[in-house]
């Protein structure tokens, strides 16, 4: 009974769908139970003066108190022998329940428990607040470093890990959202709000793992756009037929980047540059139309954009059935899902977007 009235408790002060870690709820649990031993002694002594000695509630009350926190003050009353008998029973009780509870308490403090709590309480509120976010499963070496892009551009992203020395690492840095758990698990990802994330990106070590992050994903947010790390070459497929919208293979694109910087160092090191350095003043972006406004239907890109409006250069199209047309001609037709490449500096960009938004 002690035991599951201590769980209700902690439900209570930490919220029952948060997931602290196994250490925390161990400490809690030991807190809790130190606070009800320190309200058990009080109620024994007080029922116990009652009885004895016949004392008032309050008598009895006062009289544990004073016992308990061992101020010296005299009794109420003068005491019988089974008076002082019960007294020195229970205050070699005390000490040892008062011992149990500060040890409990300062470990509690000084270990930074309590800190930790707090702050995954503040860090789930934010999390329950984020639409249209990236889920990262994995904080290894491609997720820490998807995690240094993400917060470079300000992109909103949760990451998912459940390894202890990962975890420290990502609570020394305040500004990127986590969870503690498993990433296979559906609670976890419900947890990081998969409901209103717009992309979920799985870099886990095993592709099995990756597999059943995306199927399940998938099946919680059939819209969600699943980017997969994969390691084996059979394993693209079986990705891609579990829901993964675009599967990554490292080690395919270490020997593509090297091969390319081989052939085409400059145009490499320009395309580079373009896509991570936002101090050039000039950058790519896409813009996905998924509806046609009215000042879009049945306009040529020569007719939307011209240098004169915007400044910005349309380089290349995307149709909705994922071809892509580069260098268009100014005479091509917009489309309704149709993507649309432009470059220019980030005014131009702005005002580009407006303009296919009016």
């Amino acid at each position: 009974m002690l035991f599951i009235f201590t769980e209700s408790m902690i439900n209570l002060f930490i919220g029952t769908k948060q997931k602290q870690s196994l250490k925390s709820v161990v400490y809690l649990q030991q807190l809790f139970i130190a606070l009800l031993l320190l309200v058990l002694v009080t109620v024994i002594g007080t029922v116990g003066y009652i009885m004895i000695e016949g004392y008032s509630i309050i008598e009895a009350i006062y009289m544990t108190i004073i016992t308990l926190s061992t101020v010296g003050f005299t009794e109420v009353r003068p005491l019988s022998d089974a008076g002082r008998l019960f007294t020195s029973i229970l205050i070699i009780f005390n000490i040892a329940v008062f011992a149990y509870s500060v040890s409990i308490l300062s470990r509690f403090i000084i270990e930074g428990d309590f800190r930790k709590i707090l702050i995954e309480r503040t860090m789930k509120k934010k999390i329950d607040q984020l639409e249209n976010h990236v889920i990262i499963c994995g904080y290894g070496r491609y997720g820490m470093e998807i995690s240094k892009r993400f917060l470079k551009f300000g992109n909103s992203f949760v990451v998912i890990e459940n390894a202890p020395q990962k975890i420290e690492e990502l609570r020394e840095d305040a500004d990127i959202m986590h969870i503690e758990g498993d990433s296979t698990h559906d609670e976890v990802l419900v947890e990081a709000g998969i409901d209103r994330a717009r992309v979920l990106v799985t870099t886990l070590n095993e592709d099995a793992d990756n597999v059943y992050v995306v199927l399940t994903a998938k099946q919680l947010n059939p819209r969600l756009n699943i980017i997969s790390r994969g390691s084996a070459i059979n394993s693209e497929s079986k990705l891609k037929r579990a829901g993964a919208n675009h599967v990554i293979m490292p080690e395919l694109i270490g020997g593509f980047y090297m091969a390319s910087l081989v052939r085409k160092p400059d145009t490499v090191d320009f395309f580079q540059l373009m896509t991570e350095q936002e101090d050039t003043g000039v950058s790519f972006s896409e813009i996905v139309l998924n509806e046609l406004p009215p000042s879009l239907q049945n306009k040529s890109l020569k007719e939307i954009n011209s240098l004169e409006l915007t400044g910005a250069n349309v380089v290349a199209l995307k149709s909705p059935h994922g071809d892509y047309i580069i260098n268009p001609s100014p005479q091509t037709m917009i489309e309704p899902n149709m993507g649309i490449f432009i470059m220019g500096t980030n005014s131009q960009i702005q005002n580009f977007q407006k303009l296919v938004s009016e």
